[in-house]
C-alpha cells in the first residue's frame, strides 16, 4: 500500500470517528435554505451524506479511470507486439535479402575466377605450344647446322676413315 492509500484511509478513518463522536450535533435539525426555500433539516447529517456520495463518485471515477488505463495498456500491448513481430519480418526478409545478394556476389566472383582460370590456361597452352614450336624451330636449325658441317667434313673424313657398307 503507498503512502497516499495510507493517507485516505487515515482521513476516512479520522471522519468517521469524528461523525461518530459528534452524532448528537450532526442530526440536530437546523433552519437551512436551498436557493428557493429554506426547510428544516439536520444539516450535519446532509453534509456528511453529500460527502459521502462525493467519495463514492470520487471511487467510481478512480475505478473507471483505472480500468480505462488497463485496457489502454493492453491494447497499446498488443499493438506492440504486433509491431514488433512486423519488425522481425521485415529484419528476417532484410537477412534473407542479404543471404541472397551474397551468394549471388559469391557466384559471380566464383564465376569471374573460373573466366580468369580458363584465358590464363588457354594462354599457358598457347605458351607452350608457342615453346614447343620454337624447341622443334631450334632443333630442326641445329640439325640443319651440323648437317652442313657434316656435308663439309664428310670429304675431308671420308678420305681418312673408310665408309662402312
Amino acid at each position: 500500500m503507498g503512502v497516499r492509500s495510507g493517507i485516505l484511509i487515515l482521513l476516512v478513518v479520522l471522519i468517521a470517528a469524528l461523525a461518530t463522536l459528534n452524532w448528537g450535533i450532526l442530526i440536530q435539525p437546523t433552519l437551512m435554505s436551498v436557493g428557493f426555500m429554506q426547510v428544516t433539516a439536520p444539516f450535519g447529517v446532509i453534509m456528511l451524506g453529500l460527502t459521502s456520495l462525493l467519495g463514492v463518485f470520487f471511487l467510481a471515477y478512480v475505478f473507471y479511470l483505472q480500468s480505462s488505463v488497463m485496457l489502454e495498456t493492453r491494447r497499446h500491448t498488443k499493438e506492440l507486439q504486433s509491431q514488433r513481430e512486423l519488425a522481425d519480418k521485415a529484419e528476417l526478409s532484410r537477412f534473407t535479402e542479404l543471404r541472397s545478394f551474397l551468394e549471388a556476389q559469391e557466384l559471380t566472383r566464383v564465376t569471374q575466377a573460373n573466366q580468369r582460370q580458363e584465358v590464363l590456361l588457354a594462354r599457358v597452352q598457347q605458351l607452350e605450344a608457342s615453346l614447343r614450336q620454337r624447341v622443334d624451330e631450334s632443333d630442326n636449325t641445329t640439325a640443319a647446322h651440323v648437317g652442313q658441317l657434316e656435308d663439309r667434313f664428310r670429304p675431308a673424313i671420308g678420305e681418312v676413315v673408310p665408309q662402312r657398307g
